[in-house]
């Protein structure tokens, strides 16, 4: 192969045979690839006297202009510079990992009593993680366990020892309710609460014995103390965690943690699952999906993604189960491939994971080919029908909104290739306008949408639907024309009685058949931004009404308001509320008033 020149086949020779990352530059000096060997010398030398090298392989040697390389002292060093210089210079012809980043975690917040809550974003400096979970579900059934078992916080408060001391809180709805301990206000400990967090950590790593062993002491504690109703609470809490344990425990392996993971490879990507032991239970899935850019061989892929998937969820296991036997050894870490017996049955499940992994993201792919090209053609059938200059992929539609004049408002849905794309939903409250004026209304609106889309250099839309007749149009057209848009800017409106079709400069509507899927995309955006409206309207007179009917009551300010609300959530729920959880909120005096204004009776 006399791909490479001769300056750099000498260098090639000269490599070390040590342990090291090599780097594969183009004649723009850009790194195009990033590869780690047990012999550096040998690894790269292979790439010269390979024969049947695959096109893959070839588009990339035949870029490659220079080389760099590092040398480490051990194979795993290699692995850990590779992993972190991929991961700095993204090069175009390493490996793309498409994992399953949007699933859930469990995260235990770095703070004083620190909250338990679910989250999909992921940042180490802010808590400690646990999953992700494959399933929403499930993660919100451990969550509801931890919850009743263990009375934490859910609260954003900065509970420093300093603030509580000074007695700057005062206990919420969730302390009266039951669901939370009130360390706000020092009804527990730091210390009892840490406890807590420990019990937590225990079970998210699927060791429940201790959890069992602390609740069961307690629950004998309470009882020596004839606490018997604490007592039969924290039982209950027991035999919930008891059940879960039950249901979690899936394999009979006495070591305490292992690490699984199996290798499918598919004709264009390669999926890998992992599966984490603890204590008996699974209690960690991970798939990844690997996008091939050229022909790596699979031991080293698999390295790379098990170097990676334990670094992320800080696995420290010193077995790992896999199919084949990786290209690189870890420290400490001894591989496994089971024939027979619970480990091989282990394989097995991360196997069939890894599979229904695969099997989803095809039907995806499937489905999104098809969607495509069902979109294709309905963007050419609009453009046919509605005569149109361009097809319509993106769509933008407006309707104004207001009862008698009352709190005026409008709404911009936005269509791409015929579906709706809610991110880019815009509410507008009517500035401009006193009173029901439709037409000035429409004007404003349309004017503001496009003179900011014209100052922030967004994308026109293809198509403007207007909510309305003849009218309505016209007003768009008045707010177009001011901003130099009119005829550079396809517009219609659809009257909704008959589903006319109003055009600029035609006195006769269109009418189109009613099995059109044009008119029926129409209709659909029409829609769709009337109800966008109309929730809007919806929510601004309730909170209108709401506001209304606490300043009614003499006392009340703004702040004690916003109290209220934020504690109870409604004005139902304030009157539904006792006396003194209204004064945990605003304190005794005003509390009184507030209660006696919706109990006059008492």
């Amino acid at each position: 192969m006399a791909l490479y020149d001769d300056n750099l086949r000498e260098k090639i020779r000269n490599l070390p045979t040590g342990p090291g990352v090599y780097q594969y530059l183009d004649s723009e000096g850009t790194i195009i690839y990033i590869g780690k060997a047990k012999n550096l010398r040998s690894r790269v030398s292979s790439y010269l006297n390979k024969s049947n090298q695959s096109s893959k392989t070839l588009n990339l040697v035949r870029r490659v202009e220079d080389l760099k390389y590092t040398v480490v002292n051990t194979e795993q060093d290699a692995l850990l510079l590779e992993n972190n210089l991929i991961k700095q210079y993204k090069p175009k012809y390493n490996i793309l990992l498409k994992d399953d980043k949007t699933y859930p975690w469990i995260a235990i917040r770095k703070e004083s009593f620190p909250r338990v809550e679910i989250t999909r974003r992921f940042n180490r400096a802010e808590a400690e993680y646990y999953g992700p979970y494959t399933s929403v579900r499930f993660a919100n059934i451990l969550m509801k366990l931890i919850r009743s078992l263990y009375k934490l916080r859910t609260c954003n408060l900065a509970l420093t020892r300093n603030a509580i001391s000074l007695l700057k809180f005062k206990p919420c709805l969730e302390y009266h309710i039951h669901n939370c301990s009130a360390p706000c206000i020092a009804a527990i400990s730091e210390d009892e609460y840490d406890e807590y967090i420990t019990q937590v950590r225990n079970i998210l790593k699927g060791n429940f014995s201790e959890a069992i062993s602390y609740l069961s002491d307690k629950e004998s504690y309470y009882a020596s103390l004839f606490q018997f109703e604490k007592a039969h609470e924290i039982k209950l809490a027991l035999d919930s965690l008891k059940e879960y344990r039950s249901k979690s425990t899936i394999v009979r392996t006495t070591q305490a943690s292992i690490d699984v993971f199996s290798f499918i490879e598919g004709e264009k990507y390669i999926y890998v699952n992992y599966l984490g032991v603890e204590h008996g239970a699974v209690n960690k899935v991970h798939t990844i999906e690997v996008e091939q850019r050229f022909d790596e061989d699979k031991e080293s892929i698999l390295s790379y993604i098990i170097y990676e998937i334990r670094a992320l969820v800080q696995s420290s296991s010193r077995e790992i189960i896999v199919p084949f036997m990786p290209d690189i050894q870890l420290d400490k870490v001894q591989y496994t491939i089971p024939q027979i017996g619970e480990k091989h049955h282990l394989l097995e499940l991360s196997e069939r994971n890894a599979r229904q992994f695969k099997a989803d993201r095809d039907r995806q792919r499937s489905a999104r080919r098809d969607s495509d090209f069902a979109g294709n053609q309905l963007m050419t059938l609009m453009k046919q029908e509605l005569k149109l200059n361009v097809e319509p992929r993106r769509i933008e539609c407006f309707d104004n909104s207001n009862i008698q004049g009352t709190n005026p408002v409008a709404s911009c849905v936005v269509f791409i290739n015929g579906k709706p794309a809610k991110r880019e939903y815009r509410k507008f409250h009517v500035k401009s306008v006193v009173g029901a004026n439709d037409y000035a209304s429409m004007q404003e609106i349309v004017y503001r949408r496009y003179s900011r889309v014209l100052n922030e250099q967004l994308p026109l839309p293809d198509l403007i639907v207007i909510d309305g007749g003849k009218g309505q149009l016209g007003a768009a057209l008045s707010a177009l024309e001011r901003l130099d848009l009119r005829g550079k800017v396809q517009i219609l409106a659809l009257a909704e009685r008959l589903e006319e079709i109003y055009f600029p400069g035609d006195s006769e509507p269109w009418i189109l058949s009613k099995k059109s899927d044009t008119l029926r995309v129409l209709m659909q955006i029409r829609d769709e931004a009337h109800r966008f409206g109309i929730t809007f309207h919806r929510e601004l007179r309730s909170k209108t009404q709401i506001e209304s009917q606490l300043r009614e009551i003499e006392g009340v300010g703004p702040a004690a308001e916003r109290a209220l609300l934020q504690t109870f959530g409604s004005v139902e729920r304030i009157k539904s509320a006792e006396l003194k959880q209204i004064a945990a909120c605003l304190g005794a005096k005003r509390a009184a008033i507030v209660y006696k204004h919706f109990h006059p009776e008492e």
